[in-house]
């Protein structure tokens, strides 16, 4: 059985690698590690389809090392005593470089196994991952490996890709693709090379069956809608997607939140899913009901844990929970009104009261900082100034008209009345 076209034109050198200029251009960093042979720990952070592990392999090709390979998502403890175990081997004398995919699946444990194995030299770790490693990867292998991050493939990074790919399947030129084919196919995988490959196979293979000279526009859009969404991630479709389902979820329209909820999900952009999710959270119930953040949080760190297809299940949860929770603006507002005056210089100083003072010098006119403790005093509440003198009585908060922050308006109504009169 013939290899996937995805790994029979997979490149083999640097400059056959589509897009990661900013990573593999002429003097870039990655690109002068891997010339000189001698590779530190790594971890190569972006989404799928972008080349990742191409590099990786390259890299193990040009340092001479033995490339073992795991994917964190079904490797075992097991999996990685058995590659230790290796080391010192006659295949392995030159080093074990391990390629680790989406590391963020390994726990805790598990990452600490093999950090002691880093550390001495014996594995040098080449890790990927979809997510932010900075949230996901043990603290003690971050420190000890250098982060480099993958970009999504442009419509004409893939093209170019699709164009090599047809020479090989086509070596004769029996069969072509036309130019706006090759770009429909190149847009449908939104940035991922794989999933633009493994559509250009099948339309060949459909083609080929068929005794046709040309692959048709219609097998193209048979393939593309059987396997793809059509959603590019880098066009206005997902910027459209994105603010329908926020607005819905502040809108508190719960169909069109898990509506829109559906169409990132399809197109498989989980990240931008969670994101605006707890954006939302924050900014548009923030307040009325405080204690929607931890769930989201919740309920987001859950499905990035479990990836797709079962990351719709918690995100479905909070997504209905947030677009008919209460809802209130306040914090949000708050914080952009205090944020646009210490942009534009309004700022003065601290009153005395709060500077971090212990002692005061020869030459200060007011001895003593004068802090009240608020908490030596009926209810903790005194009242003393905390604004600059020259926005004292500035507001930037204004309680919101729902339930909860009435509730606490009324409170403080009560509690400053009695101890500012």
């Amino acid at each position: 059985m013939a290899a996937p076209l995805a790994d029979r034109i997979r490149p083999k050198t640097v400059d056959e690698v589509a897009g990661q200029k900013h990573l593999l251009g002429e003097g870039k960093v990655l690109r002068r590690i891997i010339e000189s042979g001698d590779t530190p720990n790594l971890i190569f952070y972006g989404p799928s389809g972008v080349g990742k592990t191409t590099v990786a392999k390259i890299i193990a090709e040009k340092c001479g090392k033995k490339l073992c390979y795991l994917n964190a998502t079904t490797a075992s403890t097991a999996d990685i005593k058995e590659i230790v175990a290796s080391i010192g081997g006659i295949d392995a004398a030159a080093g074990i470089l391990l390629y680790l995919d989406e590391i963020q699946y390994f726990n805790k444990k598990q990452q600490q196994i093999l950090l002691s194995y880093i550390e001495n030299g014996d594995i040098t770790l080449i890790a990927s991952t979809t997510e932010n490693p900075y949230f996901y990867v043990y603290n003690a292998i971050l420190s000890r490996s250098t982060v480099f991050e993958f970009k999504t493939l442009s419509v004409e990074d893939i093209s170019s890709v699709l164009s090599r790919a047809m020479n090989l399947l086509s070596a004769d030129g029996k069969i072509t693709l036309s130019e706006e084919n090759r770009k429909k196919i190149s847009r449908a995988a939104a940035g991922d090379v794989r999933r633009a490959l493994n559509m250009l196979e099948l339309c060949f293979m459909l083609t080929e069956g068929a005794g046709a000279s040309e692959i048709s526009d219609s097998t193209v859009e048979q393939i593309l809608s059987n396997n793809s969404v059509r959603y590019d991630r880098e066009g206005d479709e997902h910027y459209d997607t994105i603010s329908a389902y926020q607005k819905s979820m502040r809108g508190s329209d719960p169909n069109a939140a898990v509506y829109y909820l559906a169409r990132l999900l399809a197109a498989g952009d989980l990240p931008s899913a969670c994101r605006r999710l707890m954006v939302c959270a924050n900014e548009d119930v923030g307040l009325a009901y405080p204690q929607i953040i931890p769930i989201v949080k919740a309920a987001v760190d859950t499905a990035l844990q479990v990836g797709l297809p079962e990351a719709r299940i918690p995100l479905a949860n909070a997504v209905i929970a947030v677009a008919t929770a209460p809802k209130s603006n306040s914090a949000y507002n708050a914080i952009n009104a205090a944020m646009a005056d210490v942009e534009s210089g309004v700022t003065g100083d601290v009153p005395r009261a709060l500077q971090n003072k212990h002692f005061d010098g020869e030459g200060a006119e007011e001895k003593g900082q004068n802090y009240l403790y608020p908490h030596n005093y009926p209810s903790h509440y005194v009242n003393q100034q905390y604004l600059p003198n020259n926005i004292k009585n500035k507001k930037y908060y204004e309680f919101g008209d729902n339930k909860l922050e009435q509730i606490t308006r009324e409170y403080w109504e009560k509690i400053k009345h009695n101890k500012d009169m």
